[in-house]
Parts: C-alpha cells; sequence; structure tokens
C-alpha cells in the first residue's frame, strides 16, 4: 500500500445565505413545505426569463477575495445541459469557461508544516430540486423548492493527499465562508456538499490516474471514511492487474462501501454554452474593491489576535477561532463577564465535548453569548459551583433557558452557610479517620479525597473554596 499515493481534487457546493433565489424573487428559507418557494421562473414555465440577483455575484466575489483567486472582470452564465428529474429546464445556468473567480488557495496545517491547496475556480449556479424517494409507494416526488437556490462551486487543483488534509481543507473552507457570512454551511440541512475525485498513482509518478467521483457528500466523517475506503479498493484493483473506470460513485455509510452510479461525464457531455437570455457580468475594479473593504476578520487573523490579545494557547486559540460562532461567542460573553479564561475553558471543554457527543455544528448551540456570561458570573459570585455549573450547562443545551432560572428550579443553589458547611464536615471527618491520620503524614490527596465526599454529601453544592478551609481548620486542631 505504502508504494501508491493518492491523490484527490474536491468541488465543493455552498448554498448562499441570500433571502432570495438567483434568477427570481422565491425565497430560499429551509424547510418549507414541498413546492411551496417556486414560481414560474424555477419552475421553467415556457415564456417565463430569468433575471440574475446582484446578491449572489457580490457573496462570490466575496468567497473569491477570502480565498486569494484573481476575480474576473468579465464573466458570463452557461447552460449545462443534461436531464435529471429535479433539473426542471433540463439544463442548468452555471459557469463554463468564464468563471467569477480563478486561481486562489487555502492554506492548511499538516504535519509537515503549511501547505498550499490551489484553487482551480469558483462560479456561481443554481441548485436542482431534490427528489423524495417514497419506499411504501415506491415511486419519487419532486420537490422545486431548491430548485434555483444559488450556489458557489468551489474547485480545487487536485493538490490533496490524504482524508487528513481533506478533513483539514474542508474545515477550513467552511470557516472562511462562514467568517464573511455568505453561506450558513449548515451540512445537515445540504447547505454545504462535497462532489470528491479520488485517483491513485505509483509513489513518484507524475500522471494522474484515472479518478473515480463521489457525489453531494455532506459530512467529515463520511468524506473521510469514503476516501480510505476508495483508495484501498483502487489499489486492490491495480495490483490485481485490473483497470480503474472512470465512474460516478455512491458511498454507503451502513456498509461502509462504494457502488458504481454511472459513467463520469466530462465537459463535453454536457454541450456547455452561453445562456442567451443572461447579459455579460462585467466588473469594475471600483466595485471589488468595495467588495474587498467589507470583508471582515478571517480566522487566521482571529487566531493571531487571540494569541495576543487573551494569551490563549496555539491550541485553544485555533479551537475557538476555527468557528465563527465560537469565536463569536467567546468574545461577546467575556466582554460582559470579563473573564475570557473562564469562557475559554468552557467552550473548550463541557461545550465541545457536548457539540462532539451530539454531533451538533457550533451554529446549532442553543444559547446564546448573554446567557454563557450568566453562569460564568454565577460561579464567579459564588452563587453555584463548578460541578454544579455543569449539570446547568447540560440542561441549557437539554432544555434551553436562563441559567439563574435553572439553578432556581432545580434547588442547585450553593451552599455558603458557615454552620451548615461545618456540620457536613464533621460529619465527614468522622466516618473517615484514617484519611485524616494520612492528611496529617503528609499526604495531601486526602484532603481531596475527603473534599469529595462533601461534595457528593451535599450533591455538589457546597462552596469548594469554604469546604477546603474548614477540613484544614479542623484537621490542624
Amino acid at each position: 500500500m505504502n508504494e501508491y499515493e493518492t491523490v484527490i481534487g474536491l468541488e465543493v457546493h455552498a448554498e448562499l445565505s441570500t433571502k432570495t433565489k438567483i434568477f427570481c424573487s422565491c425565497p430560499t428559507s429551509f424547510g418549507a413545505e414541498p413546492n411551496t418557494h417556486t414560481c414560474p421562473i424555477c419552475m421553467a414555465m415556457p415564456g417565463t426569463l430569468p433575471v440574475l440577483n446582484e446578491k449572489v455575484v457580490e457573496y462570490a466575489v466575496k468567497a473569491g477575495l477570502a480565498t486569494n483567486c484573481e476575480i474576473s472582470r468579465n464573466s458570463k452564465n452557461d447552460r449545462k445541459n443534461y436531464f435529471y428529474p429535479d433539473l426542471p429546464k433540463s439544463y442548468q445556468i452555471s459557469q463554463f469557461d468564464k468563471p467569477l473567480c480563478e486561481h486562489g488557495y487555502v492554506e492548511i496545517d499538516t504535519e509537515d508544516g503549511k501547505k498550499q491547496i490551489r484553487l482551480l475556480r469558483i462560479h456561481i449556479e443554481e441548485d436542482a430540486g431534490k427528489l423524495n424517494h417514497d419506499e411504501f409507494g415506491g415511486g419519487s416526488l419532486v420537490d422545486l423548492n431548491r430548485a434555483g437556490v444559488p450556489l458557489i462551486e468551489i474547485v480545487s487543483e487536485p493538490d490533496l493527499r490524504s482524508s487528513q488534509e481533506v478533513e483539514q481543507y474542508l474545515r477550513k473552507l467552511k470557516s472562511i465562508l462562514e467568517y464573511i457570512e455568505v453561506s450558513d454551511c449548515k451540512m445537515q440541512e445540504g447547505s454545504l456538499r462535497t462532489d470528491v475525485n479520488v485517483s491513485v498513482r505509483k509513489r513518484g509518478e507524475t500522471k494522474l490516474g484515472t479518478r473515480t467521483e463521489m457525489k453531494n457528500m455532506n459530512s467529515f466523517r463520511s468524506i473521510v471514511r469514503a476516501i480510505e475506503y476508495e483508495a484501498n479498493r483502487q489499489i486492490d484493483v491495480l495490483e490485481d492487474g485490473g483497470k480503474i473506470e472512470q465512474e460516478t460513485l455512491r458511498w454507503d455509510e451502513v456498509s461502509g462501501k462504494t457502488f458504481s452510479m454511472r459513467d463520469k461525464e466530462d465537459a463535453q457531455d454536457y454541450r456547455y454554452f452561453p445562456d442567451p437570455d443572461l447579459v455579460a457580468i462585467k466588473l469594475s475594479d471600483e466595485y471589488i474593491e468595495n467588495v474587498k473593504k467589507e470583508l471582515p476578520e478571517l480566522p487566521e487573523t482571529r487566531k493571531k489576535r487571540y494569541l495576543e490579545e487573551y494569551h490563549l494557547t496555539e491550541k485553544d486559540a485555533n479551537i475557538i477561532s476555527s468557528s465563527k460562532y465560537l469565536a463569536d461567542l467567546f468574545e461577546k460573553a467575556s466582554e460582559i463577564c470579563n473573564n475570557p479564561k473562564v469562557v475559554n475553558n468552557w467552550i473548550i471543554s463541557d461545550i465541545s465535548r457536548i457539540l462532539n457527543e451530539t454531533e451538533m455544528e457550533p451554529i446549532e448551540i442553543p444559547f446564546d453569548y448573554k446567557q454563557l456570561a450568566k453562569l460564568v458570573i454565577l460561579i464567579d459570585k459564588g452563587t453555584i459551583s463548578s460541578s454544579i455549573a455543569k449539570k446547568v450547562l447540560v440542561e441549557m443545551f437539554e432544555n434551553p433557558r436562563d441559567p439563574e432560572e435553572i439553578i432556581k428550579e432545580k434547588g442547585w443553589i450553593q451552599i455558603s452557610d458557615e454552620g451548615a458547611i461545618k456540620e457536613v464536615v464533621l460529619k465527614i471527618l468522622s466516618e473517615n479517620p484514617q484519611s485524616i491520620s494520612d492528611y496529617k503524614a503528609g499526604k495531601d490527596r486526602a484532603l481531596g479525597f475527603l473534599v469529595g465526599q462533601a461534595m457528593k454529601q451535599t450533591k455538589g453544592q457546597a462552596n469548594p473554596q469554604m469546604l477546603n478551609k474548614m477540613f484544614i481548620e479542623e484537621m490542624n486542631k
């Protein structure tokens, strides 16, 4: 296996966050009843004419500038001809030889240091509809709500060499698109989908092998698994003296295997030609400069600022700045509670853990920065202990509401009454004489054990600082 090298190129489709579709005024919001966000234009009724949404061009240019692309001053729309049941016109309006953005790059971190993944192009196009398969009726229903939703397609050069590099690249690209606010990148809603092209070749060879393509993948985990499986499958075929067929594959998450769908189309199969109903897209230097001025702080810049301004570790700054939603949560909560170190710790530890366990994206966090800041303030005031705060955070995820409301409702307010705490301390000491002897013999862990027992006794509600102090005082008498 080590004799071979995997070569990967990606085509990433990101739905743009415009309020209306690319060529009509229908809304783009997700989750509406089937076929309620449609009109004669996006349903391709005879005699209708498309009108390009200017915001789509602006968002594409933003994406190009944020990924170091050259922006075309003279671009156009083309018709990409193919038949599919959810494509009403039997062609898709896309861009062929004159895309809006070309020759950019995205920089990723690898084991060998920084690596630039070159971008061939970024172009605009319309999305197709969606087929809802009815397993009981044995047919499929067409929902055209998504038809005409604007996309940018970001095409990389075949510069990626492993599934790990692919994940790094996709996460970085997702982060950039979130920061510049051109796409919400909700993979679970199909806002960010990836076509993965995989080929293998002997190490040292320069000629590319025959590639296969896996379409419309919208999970980092699935993409990593699919690349590793497909690369190994191709190597096995070549080692057995076989030949790789250029084809489109379907990844099956359950079996962990790829299956053939159809021969892979080349550009000539689509019979591209300029769309006669749409005028050329001509951009002035002034327009591009104005879009550039509107670009916000990007992930790398924000990471550097966190290292300098908040003195975060490299690892923590990487995690928080990688998501605009986590970064905004961190900054805004820190501003209110004036305790960035503690806010950082909550995001890096408990919040990140819950996101991983529930497979949630940061954008899906059900509480805001004000509620997180209030949680930190309640700990700082001594209203609740850190152990109780962990329970409050879980409740904020499961049944979102104000943390103060949660602790009152659950009776989780911290016990700071000296008399009540002394009573617990004396009880724990009377039950654990050996721990007293261990502490006096210099075994510091004995104190931790006693405090732990007291916290257990009070269901985590006793003030841990007061417990520590009182245990020491009583054992030193």
